[in-house]
């Protein structure tokens, strides 16, 4: 059984925010992911869009033997099992989103699934997390470190720890 390392980002701003993402880490332990490392939960403003809450946000590193399009499938089933309803906009209000970021080191580029996530070191509600936890990761693409990615990051966005 081959061993994956994957970073994931947990988050939502509709509902009981922080019940809905522990909700979220016990069904994916309930579906063989391994959490290995947790950040903190944060509380940032909406990234590409107006909503009247904040959302909930955290990183997660978790060990599977899922690939990484069965794990898409998986973490979609358990989106929708916690009340994420798919709309016709690319970003809005949800119960729960939970992005893969990184899986081990891979490059991946298909029709609905790309990894390292495309957008990760423009969004400070991602690097902050993902910084506590793994600073010194490198992006397998742009070959900077997390670390890094938050310095350069220009997101005015203020993240909040809140757990």
């Amino acid at each position: 059984m081959q061993k994956n390392f994957v970073f994931l980002e947990l988050g939502g701003n509709k509902g009981d925010r922080l019940s809905l993402i522990k909700q979220a880490k016990k069904l994916l332990a309930q579906n063989s992911c391994k959490i290995i490392a947790q950040s903190s939960v944060y509380e940032t403003p909406p990234w590409g869009f107006s909503a009247t809450q904040n959302f909930y946000n955290q990183v997660i590193k978790i060990e599977t033997a899922y690939s990484a399009i069965e794990l898409i499938y998986e973490l979609q089933k358990i989106e929708k099992i916690l009340g994420r309803v798919r709309g016709p906009e690319r970003y809005e209000s949800r119960s729960m989103d939970i992005d893969i970021l990184f899986f081990n080191c891979d490059i991946i580029n298909k029709n609905d699934l790309t990894i390292p996530h495309p957008r990760l070191h423009l969004r400070k509600f991602v690097l902050v997390p993902m910084n506590e936890i793994a600073p010194g990761f490198i992006h397998p693409k742009l070959k900077l470190s997390i670390k890094q990615l938050l310095s350069d990051c220009t997101d005015p966005s203020v993240c909040n720890k809140i757990e």
